[in-house]
């Protein structure tokens, strides 16, 4: 039998089993990854230095829960953007930094770059993956540029101009609902909440054509998104959550998975409802009836996009436009919550705030002027 000497070991000649090489083997792959991996992060590190960073936490936490979703959190972040106006770096954990740019200029050029040289974040957006799927926010390369053609008319003018009058309703719950609270006495009023399920209540109704009076009542499709929103921005904040095979395995990544998975459901069956419309109507009846009604939502700018080659969509890739457009709607707290600023969600926040003061001129001005800086910064 073939004899392996071990003496770099300290131990003597020892039998050459297959299972024995199969470990050594395994052993240096492991070993050669570490020292790799160790590398890389010392290299990264040594050619961030160059980025001012704030005072760590302490060195295994990094700057992990430095800027907390609160109002305190926010007056750290803009402190820390006084501080940093260029831009600054951060550790997310011993060994993950993350670069920040504040100023303008900075952010075009990383902005207008290609892919290759300012590649997506996967660090967060893989935890957006089994909720999103790969629509436009997480796909990359050839795909995104086929669906990102393909989606191009679902922003046409004549479309979303009818959507003004579904915005205009929802703002209109929301300021009843505040003209109820100041009635019963309340001076003081958390926005955060109301705007974003006037914004959810807003989408939902032109992506889905669903009206689920989220804004009155509870609806559960609305509160698995906030919930979603919520349990990601979390996770990202945990280190030994990072990995799947544990995070499941927690109560949060089993709510995770539930909430996915009432989400996908309800999308599924928008989808499958709308499908068995089209076949026996016919296109052009459809398009009719759409047209009369004065309302061609998301779903069916998908169900009827085709490419170049007469190819459509499939439910997956339609669930996944959906699902990352309802995102996108409350994404923007989760990107709040982790410094990276507001989108849709501002600017449909500054427009329910102009809306009830256009029709009065006097004050007109006077609000824009106090609500502008702000909603702006």
């Amino acid at each position: 039998m073939l004899q392996l000497s071990l003496a770099w070991l300290g131990l003597g000649p020892v039998a050459a089993s297959p299972w024995l090489l199969l470990l050594l083997v395994g052993a240096s792959w492991l070993l050669a990854r570490v020292l790799a991996w160790t590398y890389t992060s010392y290299n990264n590190s040594r050619r961030l230095q160059c980025f001012p960073q704030p005072p760590k936490r302490n060195w295994f936490l990094g700057h992990l829960g430095l800027v907390p979703p609160t109002e305190q959190g926010l007056r750290g972040l803009t402190q820390l953007v006084a501080n940093y106006p260029q831009g600054y770096m951060i550790w997310m954990g011993p060994i993950t930094p993350l670069v920040i740019f504040c100023h303008p200029d900075l952010i075009r050029n990383v902005a207008s770059a290609s892919a290759t040289v300012a590649p997506k974040d996967v660090h967060f957006y893989d935890f957006l993956k089994p909720w999103l799927g790969d629509g436009l926010l997480l796909s990359a390369g050839d795909k995104w540029n086929s669906h990102r053609r393909m989606l191009t008319p679902a922003f046409h003018f004549n479309i979303l101009k009818p959507y003004m009058k579904i915005f205009t309703k929802s703002a209109d719950i929301m300021h009843g609902k505040w003209q109820h609270l100041v009635t019963e006495g309340h001076t003081y009023l958390d926005m955060f909440e109301h705007i974003s399920l006037m914004t959810l209540d807003s989408l939902q109704k032109c992506v889905f054509s669903f009206d689920s009076n989220c804004q009155e009542k509870p609806s559960e499709y609305i509160a698995a998104i906030l919930e979603l929103s919520a349990l990601v921005a979390k996770r990202h904040q945990q280190i030994f959550l990072r990995l799947d095979l544990l995070y499941y395995l927690t109560p949060d990544g089993r709510c995770f998975r539930r909430a996915c998975r009432l989400v996908h459901d309800f999308t599924d069956a928008v989808i499958q409802e709308r499908r068995r419309t089209l076949p026996s109507q016919g296109i052009d009846d459809f398009l009719k009836a759409k047209a009369k009604a004065k309302t061609l939502d998301f779903i069916d700018v998908l169900l009827l996009t085709k490419d170049e080659d007469e190819k459509g969509l499939s439910d997956e890739d339609i669930r996944a436009e959906a699902d990352t457009f309802m995102f996108e709607g409350e994404g923007p707290s989760v990107r709040l919550q982790r410094g990276r600023g507001l989108s849709p969600t501002k600017e449909l926040g500054k427009w329910t705030l102009d809306h009830p003061i256009t029709p009065h001129p006097p004050h007109g001005p006077y609000c824009e002027g106090a609500v502008h800086p702000l909603v702006l910064k």
